[in-house]
């Protein structure tokens, strides 16, 4: 009798036990669920590309095609931090609205698959296609981490795919790798261009604290020519994701040559940042411009963007403008804390393109310029306009439930600003504030997102206040904004300084305040643009 009461309590208990068990993974689950649609809500962004799930970092092999922009990047399917590299891919028609694809590249014997480009052979020099078909070559960077863990000098190759089908599905080339490696431990990222001037390849590679000139016929057999960047630029980190490109001078027929480097670490505000160089390029080797390398020498601010928040970007092949311009797109992030960012269905955006232009400053130097995008025209659901006013010490320019500003997009134009410092505030109900502005005493922008949120995830994420250099001397300041949840592009002067950055409100900013330390300022006016997704 003792046994079987001991038999039929033991069972009631292993009941109890398992109807607690499955309430304790219900209510986990339902909890993870509702974080996850937190998440959605709070941080995905509505008008730049993230991927759907797990982990994404440099934009890879973009170009345009068709009417369609692709764009690859490095991507981890199986985890929300940085791991075997992959090649993803989304599709836009106008680099606002993206659709998620299949992933492209896979690892392979030779290793995982890290950064690269892509171009369309329109002369079918590869062979791989037809003159009706032409085939679209992929080179990129193989990683053989176990060659890697051995010591081994020679672990990254660079290889070729190619596809038939409009960059959808590739092959990987039967005789890869096209370039091996020399014995230089990072010998990556390779970016292709076209030289019309003598019809052939060119292929930039990332060499340690150097970048490596390649050419070739047929994009599948190269030839070193030359390399760059001893006793140049910034090497307080190693240099990566390289990029060539020829701008006429704007206002003038004169050509130069510009040369991108990506740097980690050794940014303008700590981390992550790409800088650039202006000169020539015959074919063979790329020279610095004289001016531009004194100036250089003496004072290196020539960053694409100062945020901390533009990281590995190159431009799209195959595209052109009215102005003969080149698009380019960044990584939304930076390696002080990209893995450790507050999101974990995803990790990692992108920039809004941009197009970049060549100017000369009043005192001679070479610059870029980063145009906006402009094609907002579908996507405004809302509009606010004030036109020319005083402003206070204290002026609320939105005040809350005026407009959505978690997408949104916003002009506005200060006049005044002698020995004034302006901040414009962004806040909402929890406490959290964005304070991003202008100092003309000191003649520099700056970004503080110390008190924006969630920061605590990592000591270098918002310890000081982000600054640049403004190299306008224009009287009154012009400032594009765009705003998307988790994110603030700066466009100062026409986007001749620009700052990306990202942060984490514990709640959508609502409200947008103007102070200054001078009351004389002017409003000339202020417009600003709610932005929604298109509907598919």
């Amino acid at each position: 009798m003792q046994n079987k009461r001991r038999k039929g309590f033991l069972w009631i208990l292993l009941f109890l036990t398992l109807t607690a068990c499955q309430y304790k993974v219900k209510t986990l689950k339902e909890k993870k669920i509702k974080k996850d649609c937190l998440e959605e809500q709070m941080y995905r962004p509505i008008i730049h590309f993230s991927p759907q799930k797990n982990w994404m970092n440099d934009p890879n092999g973009m170009f345009y095609f068709k009417g369609k922009y692709h764009l690859y990047f490095q991507y981890h399917p199986k985890s929300n931090v940085w791991g075997p590299m992959h090649w993803g891919h989304a599709t836009s028609k106008d680099l606002i609205n993206w659709e998620e694809q299949p992933i492209a590249l896979y690892p392979d014997e030779l290793g995982t698959i890290f950064s690269g480009s892509i171009v369309v052979d329109h002369n079918n020099t590869s062979g791989f296609g037809t003159p009706d078909t032409p085939p679209i070559i992929a080179i990129y960077t193989n990683h053989d981490g176990a060659a890697e863990k051995e010591g081994s000098l020679f672990f990254q190759t660079q290889s070729l795919a190619y596809s038939l089908d409009e960059g959808q599905t590739w092959i990987k080339y039967s005789k890869n790798p096209v370039i091996k490696n020399s014995g230089i431990r990072d010998f990556r990222d390779p970016k292709v261009l076209w030289y019309e001037k003598e019809q052939k390849w060119i292929l930039t590679l990332a060499a340690g604290q150097q970048t490596q000139f390649f050419v070739s016929n047929n994009l599948k057999e190269w030839r070193y020519l030359s390399s760059f960047g001893e006793g140049i630029g910034n090497h307080n980190g190693v240099w990566e994701c390289p990029d060539l490109f020829k701008l006429p001078l704007k206002g003038t027929e004169e050509i130069k040559w510009v040369h991108l480097v990506s740097i980690n670490l050794g940014g303008p505000n700590g981390g992550s940042a790409t800088q650039y160089f202006v000169g020539d390029f015959d074919g063979k080797q790329f020279v610095v411009d004289p001016l531009f390398e004194s100036k250089m020498k003496r004072n290196h601010d020539f960053w694409i963007d100062f945020g901390k928040d533009n990281y590995a970007g190159v431009t799209f092949s195959n595209w052109k403008s009215a102005a003969a311009g080149v698009l380019f797109l960044g990584w939304m992030s930076n390696w002080e804390y990209a893995n450790v960012v507050p999101t974990t269905l995803w990790r990692g955006t992108m920039t809004l393109g941009r197009e970049l232009e060549l100017f000369k400053t009043q005192q001679g130097e070479y610059r870029l310029r980063s145009i906006a995008p402009s094609n907002w025209d579908s996507y405004v659901t809302k509009t606010v306009k004030k036109e020319k006013q005083a402003v206070n010490k204290t002026t609320q320019l939105l005040a809350k439930n005026t407009i959505d500003l978690s997408a949104a997009r916003i002009q506005t134009t200060l006049s005044g600003l002698e020995n004034t410092q302006v901040n414009f505030e962004l806040a909402n109900n929890k406490g959290d504030t964005l304070v991003f502005g202008y100092d003309s005493k000191k003649d520099q922008f700056f970004i503080d997102r110390g008190q924006s949120g969630k920061t605590n995830f990592s000591e270098n994420f918002s310890k000081t206040p982000s600054l640049a250099p403004r190299q306008s001397t224009e009287e009154n300041l012009e400032i594009e904004i765009f705003l998307d949840k988790t994110s603030i592009e700066l466009f100062f002067d026409k986007g001749t300084t620009v700052m990306t950055e990202i942060f984490f409100p514990n709640a959508p900013f609502e409200t947008l305040t103007l102070r200054s330390s001078d009351s004389k300022i002017g409003l000339e006016h202020l417009v600003v643009q709610e932005l929604k997704k298109q509907n598919k």
